[in-house]
């Protein structure tokens, strides 16, 4: 009985705990005004990624390991983007078998329109609950588990 204590109260249960409650309420509240703007989350997610991306383009397989997509749900997300001409397709100059998503005048307009209002969220309910003295370990630490848990998202990153 006292080992199943010591299981259940193992610190590595309230890390996840607090990660978890952490990410919901933080996805919920961007959510909300991404949504405002006729843009799922994962929609906005990779328009912010190209518009920070060199000449505002990704490899479809830098796009799907830099979101958590497998390659086919990467292909869906840019064929809806693309269909409301948010983002075009290039094939890679380099390597005729690679295509790259591209970030369009109109989706570069919209990541715009949309991200004072996600900085305001993310600055509100997420930063100004960490010291200041403490963020850039913090983001550090973020990166750092980010890197071991799925380091092909870092190609191409910002």
């Amino acid at each position: 009985m006292a080992n199943d204590r010591e299981l259940l109260n193992d610190p590595r249960i309230t890390l996840m705990g607090l990660l978890e409650e952490a990410h919901a309420a933080l996805a919920d509240k961007t959510a909300q005004q991404i949504t405002q703007n006729q843009l799922a989350t994962g929609e906005f997610e990779a328009l912010l990624r190209l518009a920070r991306s060199e000449n505002h383009q990704l490899r479809m397989s830098d796009l799907a390991a830099q979101s958590g997509l497998t390659n086919s749900g990467a292909t869906r997300l840019v064929d809806r983007l693309e269909a409301r001409g948010l983002v075009t397709r290039q094939t890679s100059p380099d390597d005729r078998r690679g295509t790259s998503a591209v970030l369009t005048e109109p989706g570069l307009e919209m990541v715009l329109k949309v991200l004072p209002g996600h900085l305001e969220i993310v600055q509100s309910a997420f930063l100004d609950g960490i010291p200041e003295a403490s963020r850039e370990v913090f983001f550090d630490t973020l990166r750092a588990v980010r890197n071991h848990i799925r380091p092909e998202a870092e190609r191409g990153a910002h």
